[in-house]
């Protein structure tokens, strides 16, 4: 649907060093030679810049070939490049959308938005104050009023948080 921004060579690579030195004895030094090789998850969410995130996980699944978490060289850029402060708002609003649909089911559900709040409050709150938030969330984005967002619904919902651009990246 959205094409990821190619990112500059530079960047490109020092961030197959960053890849290679996270399982040094999968990843050779001369990639070409395996393209199909893929890092584990448990090395992928142990980075500084996703290790905090309480979203690790979803993001390593979505931008993973098969949905384990497992990345190729080209997964691992692709997710810097989505989440660099340089990626554009929708693909951004994209991405975001991909990682809150839990069930994977092309639209975020009450039980996605239970998921996900729970995850950004790390559990702090009630069942019952997760519940209402997300009443107020579907009661407020739901344009169609079907019960759950459409990416449309997700999309309009981002527009109007100026924040998101700010909130959804990891530095390069």
């Amino acid at each position: 649907m959205f094409g990821v921004p190619e990112l500059d060579e530079g960047v490109q690579k020092g961030l197959f060093y960053r890849y290679q030195d996270l399982a040094p004895q999968l990843v050779p030094l001369d990639y070409t030679s395996c393209p199909d090789v893929k890092v584990p998850y448990e090395l992928i969410g142990s980075m500084p810049e996703l290790k905090d995130n309480p979203f690790r996980q979803r993001i390593a699944q979505v931008f993973s070939d098969d949905g384990d978490g497992h990345m190729t060289l080209d997964n691992f850029l692709d997710m810097f490049s989505v989440m660099s402060e340089m990626a554009p708002r929708d693909l951004k609003a994209y991405y975001a959308f991909k990682i809150y649909d839990f069930n994977d089911d092309g639209y975020i559900c009450a039980w996605d938005l239970e998921q996900t709040v729970t995850k950004l409050t790390r559990g702090e709150l009630s069942a019952e104050e997760v519940s209402l938030v997300c009443e107020k969330v579907l009661g407020e984005a739901d344009g169609d009023h079907d019960g759950r967002l459409s990416l449309e619904d997700f999309q309009n919902m981002i527009l109007r948080a100026p924040d998101f651009l700010s909130t959804f990246h990891i530095r390069i």
